[in-house]
C-alpha cells in the first residue's frame, strides 16, 4: 500500500489549502481513510476522517466548520479542503488507511495501518 500527500504549502491565516492524498495497491472503496496532523514537540493528532462510501465523516473539534474531507473512489484519492485556515493549522498533515475493510471511523491513529510521507502545511503572516 502507498500513499501519497500532496498540496501542502504556506498560507496566509484566513486562506485556504486543498489536501490531496492518493492510494494504490489496496481496494480503496473498502477503507475508512484518515487525515491527521503533526506539529513541532506536540503529538500526532486526529483531524479527519471518512467512511469506505464517503456517506459518514468525523471532525476533530478544532477544525469543524472550516475542513471538509471527501473522497473519490475511482480516482483512489481523498481530499482534505482546509478553509479560514490559522496558525495553529501549522503542522505536517498525513493520510493514513485504517485497518480492516470496510471498518467504522475511528479517531485513534493506532486504528491506521498505512501511513503518507506528509505534507508540510504553514499558516503565517
Amino acid at each position: 500500500v502507498q500513499l501519497q500527500a500532496s498540496g501542502g504549502g504556506e498560507v496566509q491565516p484566513g486562506g485556504s489549502l486543498r489536501l490531496s492524498c492518493a492510494a494504490s495497491g489496496l481496494t480503496f472503496s473498502d477503507y475508512v481513510m484518515g487525515w491527521f496532523r503533526q506539529a513541532p514537540g506536540k503529538e500526532r493528532e486526529f483531524v479527519s476522517a471518512i467512511s469506505w462510501s464517503g456517506g459518514s465523516t468525523d471532525y476533530a473539534d478544532s477544525v469543524k466548520g472550516r475542513f471538509t474531507i471527501s473522497r473519490d473512489n475511482p480516482k483512489n484519492t481523498v481530499y482534505l479542503q482546509m478553509n479560514s485556515l490559522k496558525p495553529e493549522d501549522s503542522a505536517v498533515y498525513y493520510c493514513a488507511v485504517r485497518r480492516g475493510r470496510r471498518g467504522v471511523i475511528v479517531r485513534a491513529s493506532y486504528e491506521y495501518a498505512y501511513w503518507g510521507q506528509g505534507t508540510q502545511v504553514t499558516v503565517s503572516s
